[in-house]
């Protein structure tokens, strides 16, 4: 229950709505507990900073951050829209949760709250002399913050929506759940690989709805089995598509699988929280994208190329870890573990198929996956020199041109 509160928590505050809610109704406390601050002030302070002082820039914030917030959230809807239609439509539930986004837009909100609650106060008698100092200070506060987040709106919107800022999003979002995988291999659980199989009188967990495997809370499932001295073999992982009525996991004994199924949480799209392939997938469809006849940008392609490719090695290195904690926390748990062959088809198979008669972009990944082939994590260098090889069978039936390819081969072997 506590990694789930946690997760509700945490996806709450990357909402937009939520956010910009959370600062307003900052703001509206701010301004309703002025009249109750200590009235022990000094008479000077009371008299430079009164009622009379304040109120025009009251009005200045209230009509200017009206205006801001307004043509900024225009300017952030069409940069979003832009920005899914160039990449996938699967990056604008991650550009809703740009942080640097949702921060100036909570403050201009919060500051425009701030300012038309102050007014509304200030004309009806609310607030005192001593309140006018206390508002006073709030709105120097208040200056200074929308100062900061207009430089920062400013340096931001010259990247908004383009491609170089998406991927770089999108990398972002694609490093934690596998670095996770590094440091805390099958969420801490007993990987299936080296398990028992389940019996054949283990009782099935349906899946209450139709949807992706979002969030397991694996620690709580657990606690939950050792009261009962049960097992339980984890069918669909995070990322997997169920329907409703099928099984997400077996569990042996006789235990109620409706107090086990609170542990899993499911939903219409795929989430980045335990789902280590969604980042590279995502990655791939802007390559993808990029190399359909209507765009014709290999260039994106190729970028796309190098962040998987750092990405991976990244995650070879981390798996090579001398002080890498490969502890089983959960041992009733049983669940499968993503594969360094997973992660590289997520990343290069579909562009392979896509760009495998362009002699730049197959350049490039023969280039990256025979770099990758000398990681030192085994499974990963395996699972590139397959992916090579792969390559170089789409190159020979798609490549008609032969001293292109024997110039591909070259560059292969080169490195």
């Amino acid at each position: 229950m506590r990694e789930r509160i946690w997760l509700w928590i945490k996806r709450l505050w990357h909402r937009p709505g939520f956010r910009i809610s959370a600062f307003g109704a900052t703001a509206l406390l701010a301004a309703l507990v002025a009249p109750l601050v200590d009235r022990s002030l000094p008479d000077a302070l009371v008299e430079r900073f009164s009622r009379e002082a304040v109120l025009p820039v009251l009005n200045i914030l209230a009509s200017s951050m009206l205006a801001v917030t307004t043509f900024s959230l225009g300017n952030m809807v069409q940069a979003f829209r832009s920005a899914a239609g160039q990449a996938t439509p699967r990056v604008y539930q991650l550009l809703m949760q740009d942080m640097t986004t949702l921060n100036v837009m909570s403050i201009f909100v919060g500051a425009f709250l701030f300012s038309l609650v102050s007014i509304v106060m200030f004309q009806t008698g609310f607030y005192g002399d001593t309140a006018a100092v206390v508002v006073s200070g709030l709105t120097m506060v208040c200056i200074v913050m929308i100062v900061i987040a207009m430089l920062r709106w400013i340096a931001h919107l010259s990247q908004l929506g383009s491609l170089h800022h998406t991927l770089s999003l999108v990398e972002a979002v694609a490093k934690p759940p596998l670095e996770r995988l590094a440091d805390e291999p099958n969420f801490g659980a007993r990987p299936a690989s080296h398990s028992p199989r389940a019996p054949e009188d283990a009782r099935p967990l349906y899946a209450p709805k139709t949807g992706f495997v979002q969030f397991i809370s694996v620690e709580e499932l657990n606690s939950q089995l050792e009261t009962e001295d049960a097992t339980l073999w984890v069918f669909a992982p995070p990322g997997r598509w169920v329907l409703k009525g099928t099984p997400l996991a077996f569990v042996d004994g006789d235990f109620d699988t409706e107090g086990l199924l609170g542990n899993f949480t499911l939903g219409d799209e795929r989430t980045a929280e335990q789902d280590a392939r969604f980042g590279l997938v995502i990655l791939s469809e802007v390559a993808s994208r990029a190399l359909s006849p209507g765009v014709n940008d290999p260039g994106t392609a190729i970028d796309v190329i190098h962040r998987v490719e750092r990405i991976l090695w990244d995650l070879g290195q981390r798996m090579c870890n001398e002080g890498r904690d490969t502890t089983i926390h959960y041992p009733r748990v049983i669940i499968g573990s993503v594969s360094a062959e997973n992660l590289i088809q997520d990343g290069y198979s579909t562009l392979m198929e896509d760009g495998g008669d362009r002699f730049d972009v197959m350049a490039q990944v023969l280039k990256a996956t025979s770099r990758l082939s000398q990681s030192e994590w085994p499974e990963l260098a395996q699972a590139a020199e397959a992916a090579r090889d792969s390559a170089f069978e789409i190159i020979d039936r798609r490549i008609d041109n032969p001293s292109s390819v024997a110039t591909l081969r070259e560059k292969a072997a080169e490195v």
